[in-house]
């Protein structure tokens, strides 16, 4: 093989291997950033990896919602109607956060089956839900209707 055949399939081999670590490290990344989204049934049937990042989502229990005297730490349970799941969080909870409310908590699963949330969303006004707690909740077949809409006859 002559020399500048040898140096073109050096710089060709160079650029493959170099874009394979780059393509390598980008999914990597890519994975540990990955928040898949569980309904507390799924959570409860052990679907959800334990000490990993997950989304959960629910209605907020009546009558749930334990606040701390002496910190911000709140516990409350989410439900798809069929499983609830406790939710610890330290922190100021969003302004739209009530009971009876459709939430989505991010955090990781601790081995009681609690999720120890770093994130609660609320919906922003009442015809609002997210669409994996909506899912959730239809496949249920506990969707609530919003305010002020009627049955078809």
């Amino acid at each position: 093989m002559n020399p500048k055949r040898r140096q073109r399939l050096f710089i060709v081999l160079f650029i493959v291997v170099g874009v394979g670590i780059a393509v390598g490290l980008t999914l990597f990344a890519l994975n540990q950033n990955i928040n898949l989204f569980y309904s507390p049934t799924q959570i409860a049937q052990g679907e959800a990896p334990e000490g990993r990042r997950i989304r959960a989502g629910g209605m907020v229990v009546d009558g749930s919602v334990i606040r701390s005297q002496e910190s911000l730490e709140v516990s409350f349970e989410i439900t798809d109607y069929e499983n609830t799941v406790r939710v610890e969080y330290a922190g100021i909870l969003p302004d739209l956060f009530r009971e009876g409310q459709g939430i989505v908590a991010q955090g990781e699963l601790d081995s009681r089956g609690v999720l120890k949330a770093v994130e609660v969303l609320a919906k922003h006004d009442e015809n609002y839900m997210p669409p994996e707690v909506a899912e959730a909740l239809e496949k249920a077949g506990k969707m609530p209707r919003p305010a002020g809409q009627e049955f078809n006859k």
